[in-house]
């Protein structure tokens, strides 16, 4: 029996559609869903290190959405599929939408190979308020590391070079914000979750830290000695 979750109306539809369009072009991977309750978690992975030896950090992008009222569909769920297989369908979906306010059921595609970064589960409770940071800032931050690593790397250049230049840049702390990493950043900047108009929120626990708007969140797990 194929897996399916339910969202309130077309509009949640097309944010997710949205949402996976930026998270496609940044990383043309897979997306962990997770339904429990009445919330339907998406997951997709932004930077992540390449082999036991790499000590970048993991940046993951979270989208929640409310699921719609249909209890035989919104069954627990936690499944890694590829974005191009669920933005293909919920792009197909949408277009044979007629009534913009009836619950829409996704079916999910067909389960990916669980990719390394899915199986790096961030805390659920313990979160601490660590102050705030300026969008603003962050956007800065995100442009200027997106043009230094267009300027270092030529086309053409190896995948374990564009890596390590990559890892290098996204690594540094984000001036202004030292608690947070360029990558996340760059990952809040890419997947749409800052706005001029609202800070960003810090909170961390253990080795991650978490950045949070009204419009996304960006989680980030620091390498540790134990890995």
């Amino acid at each position: 029996m194929s897996q399916q979750f339910s969202l309130p109306d077309s509009l949640s539809l097309d944010d997710l559609q949205v949402f996976l369009s930026r998270a496609m072009r940044l990383e043309d991977g897979s997306v962990r869903l997770i339904a429990s309750g009445s919330v339907l978690m998406v997951y997709s992975a932004v930077l992540y290190p390449k082999g036991l030896l790499d000590s970048s950090a993991t940046v993951l992008g979270l989208r929640t959405f409310a699921l719609g009222a249909s209890a035989e569909v919104n069954t627990p769920l936690d499944v890694v599929v590829t974005v191009r297989s669920l933005l293909d369908r919920v792009a197909r979906l949408s277009s044979t939408i007629t009534d913009r306010s009836a619950v829409v059921v996704v079916a999910v595609p067909i389960e990916a190979g669980r990719a390394a970064w899915a199986g790096i589960s961030p805390p659920k409770s313990g979160w601490q308020p660590q102050g705030e940071a300026d969008a603003a800032a962050l956007s800065a931050a995100a442009r200027a590391g997106i043009d230094e690593v267009a300027s270092v790397i030529p086309t053409g250049t190896g995948e374990q070079i564009v890596h390590r230049v990559r890892s290098e840049v996204w690594g540094r702390p984000t001036p202004g914000a030292e608690l947070v990493p360029a990558g996340a950043a760059f990952a809040a900047f890419s997947l749409g979750f800052l706005s001029e108009t609202e800070p960003v929120r810090l909170f961390s626990v253990g080795p991650w830290t978490r950045l949070s708007t009204s419009r996304g969140h960006v989680l980030v797990r620091r390498q540790t000695a134990l890995g």
